[in-house]
Order: structure tokens, then C-alpha cells, then sequence
């Protein structure tokens, strides 16, 4: 009993380090970068995500002697950089379990880049002046960031907790396996299924409310995202079958260590991207 409770509690532990690992590095998360001016620093979160609606840029700089202008233009277009200056206004920030009532009011130092169509991107820096010197934010190499429409919570926040309660059993599955206790065999089915249900039937109904696509994996395309959860799912299909009549605890084991390896790399890696020479969304 005590060895059970160990393992699931190594498991848990394993899977939130693999899906912090994964939600850190992606490409989506926001980019975090110092700027100094003079004897100020500040620390800048820099969006690279944003729903249907204009994208905010905030900085935390509240001195009037500090201006600050954001460049944006199209990504992997040939044109000019658009220029749009850094005004302090007021923001609402509404409680994420509370829609109704009144919101918290916060006056931001904030610039706007135009919404998007879905898998639309921009490319941005930021110039900062003030007290007789210039800086500057990733000029050198522009953040990216993509549009995306809004997706419902009632479908996002089920393909989230399903594919985290896959990954866990996953990894579950591995480690009795590992220690040769025969509930691996059930471990096994349950990770089948909800990879299933998270992976393909969730998954694809999150990327057509983002992207307007069910599925931009293979033979459709190259998203790696699509791509990760077909690859764990035939793991695990060869896992289930390869257990019906016959006891193979290493083929579970080769499964769980793939899927922790799979589901590692970042997320939304190589992801729909918006042609806007052509119009078509890519993939990859």
C-alpha cells in the first residue's frame, strides 16, 4: 500500500514538472526581458499569445519622463514598421472566477498592436527614451507573437485537465510496471482512453474554436502539437494490445517513457501559422 501511494505520488510530481517544463519553453508563453535606463531597470513581460481582440503591451513604468514607442509589422512580410507610442490608461482586470460585477481599475503604461485573423502574426520591439538616453527591447530580435479566437472554457478546461490525468497515468502505468505490480494492466486502459478523449476528441474541437481547423496533423499537416498525441496514442494502443493475452510490462514502460519525452517538448511548437502572401494557414 505504501509503495502504491509512493508511486503515485512520484508520478504527480513527475507530470507537473514535464507540463511546466513543456508550458515554459513553448512558444506562446510570455517572453520575459530586462531593459535599463540610466539607474532604472525594469523587468518586461512580452505577450506572445493573444485571443480576438487587439493585443496588449504593457510596461511597468510609471515615470513621466519615460516614453516609449512599440514597432509592429506583419511577420515574414517586406514592410514598414508601424509605430504606436506607450499611453498611460486605465485597464480592467475582472476576477477569473468572478465575470460579474464591478472590475479592479489599474492605470497602465500600454501600446495596442490591431487584432488578427486566427493564426495571424506580428513581429514587435519597443524603444524607450528618457533621462537624455535611448533603449531598446528585442530589437535585435523581434518578438512573435499569434492570434488566435477565443476558445470556451467548457472546451479548453477539459482538454487540459484530461490530457494532464493522461500524462499522470501514463507515467503511473510506467512505474508499476517498472515494479512489477499487475494493476499496470489497468493503468494501461484508463491511459488509452482519456489520451483518447482529451487527445482527439477535445483536442481537435479546441483547434477548430482557435484556428478554425479540426485536425493539422499527419497526413494533414505538421503541427507538432497534433502530432505529439498521435504519436503517445500509438504507443499506447501498441501497449494495450500488446497486454491483452499476454503480460509485457516493457512495452508500457517504452510507452510511458515516450509520452513523458513527447509531451516535454514545448507546446505549440511549429503551429498554424497565417501565409499572408497567399491567405492559407500552414503548419510547421
Amino acid at each position: 500500500m505504501i509503495k502504491k501511494l509512493a508511486l503515485w505520488i512520484l508520478a504527480f510530481l513527475i507530470t507537473v514538472g514535464a507540463a511546466y517544463y513543456q508550458r515554459k519553453t513553448g512558444p506562446t508563453h510570455p517572453q520575459l526581458a530586462e531593459v535599463s535606463l540610466a539607474d532604472s531597470t525594469w523587468k518586461v513581460e512580452l505577450i506572445r499569445s493573444n485571443g480576438a481582440r487587439d493585443a496588449r503591451v504593457k510596461l511597468p513604468i510609471k515615470d513621466p519622463e519615460v516614453s516609449a514607442t512599440l514597432f509592429y509589422k506583419k511577420y515574414r512580410v517586406n514592410e514598414e514598421w508601424v509605430a504606436v507610442d506607450f499611453e498611460i490608461k486605465p485597464i480592467q482586470h475582472h476576477s477569473l472566477f468572478k465575470k460579474k460585477g464591478p472590475a479592479k481599475i489599474e492605470e497602465a503604461f500600454v501600446a495596442y498592436m490591431p487584432q488578427q485573423e486566427p493564426a495571424g502574426k506580428l513581429e514587435y520591439f519597443i524603444e524607450i527614451n528618457g533621462y537624455g538616453s535611448q533603449s531598446y527591447i528585442s530589437k535585435d530580435a523581434p518578438v512573435v507573437i499569434r492570434f488566435k479566437d477565443d476558445v470556451p472554457a467548457g472546451v479548453l478546461i477539459p482538454h487540459i485537465l484530461l490530457m494532464f490525468l493522461s500524462m499522470m497515468l501514463a507515467t503511473l502505468a510506467g512505474l508499476f510496471a517498472i515494479f512489477k505490480i499487475d494493476r499496470f494492466k489497468r493503468y494501461t486502459i484508463w491511459t488509452f482512453g482519456i489520451l483518447f478523449i482529451g487527445g482527439f476528441i477535445f483536442g481537435p474541437w479546441v483547434q477548430w474554436y482557435a484556428f478554425g481547423d479540426w485536425w493539422t496533423g499527419i497526413p494533414f499537416g505538421w503541427d507538432l502539437t497534433d502530432n505529439k498525441t498521435l504519436f503517445a496514442f500509438i504507443f499506447w494502443l501498441v501497449a494495450l494490445l500488446g497486454n491483452l493475452k499476454k503480460s509485457r510490462p516493457a512495452l508500457v514502460i517504452l510507452a510511458a517513457i515516450m509520452t513523458l519525452v513527447i509531451f516535454s517538448i514545448p507546446h505549440s511548437l511549429f503551429g498554424s501559422e497565417l501565409d499572408y502572401n497567399t491567405g492559407e494557414v500552414t503548419q510547421g
